[in-house]
């Protein structure tokens, strides 16, 4: 159920090995931070946001599915999710994301069935 979270929409406009560090996030209801680290491993890539004060400091990972769009010239990605569906995600942990696959999986899970009232992936 989860397998298509962790890769890009072929709709995004994400080209492989572009450097997204830096860009903003927008969430569909306003900003949530920069992206602080990315991944385009396939069947693994995902965003890392540090979200500054907007939760207190803290880091959210996206899954690449939820990324509908970037804009190079502002340097901004647009994700299909809400701030508040974004602050109500699994605790992101730096060290458990890479190794931990029931970890993956829950956050693969949250993300997969969140989908603004669409049906899950």
């Amino acid at each position: 159920m989860t397998e298509h979270v962790w890769s890009y929409k072929s709709t995004s406009g994400h080209l492989a090995g572009t450097d997204l560090t830096g860009y903003k996030v927008e969430a569909t209801d306003g900003g949530i931070g920069k992206v602080d680290k990315h991944s385009d491993e396939v069947g693994d890539a995902y965003l890392v946001v540090d979200t500054g004060v907007w939760i207190f400091g803290k880091e959210v990972l996206l899954p690449a599915s939820t990324v509908v769009s970037i804009d190079p010239e502002e340097r901004t990605v647009y994700v299909d999710r809400t701030k508040g569906q974004i602050k109500d995600a699994p605790e992101f942990h730096r060290e458990k994301h890479l190794g931990d696959r029931d970890y993956h999986q829950e956050l693969g899970t949250y993300y997969a069935t969140t989908r603004l009232g669409l049906p899950p992936l």
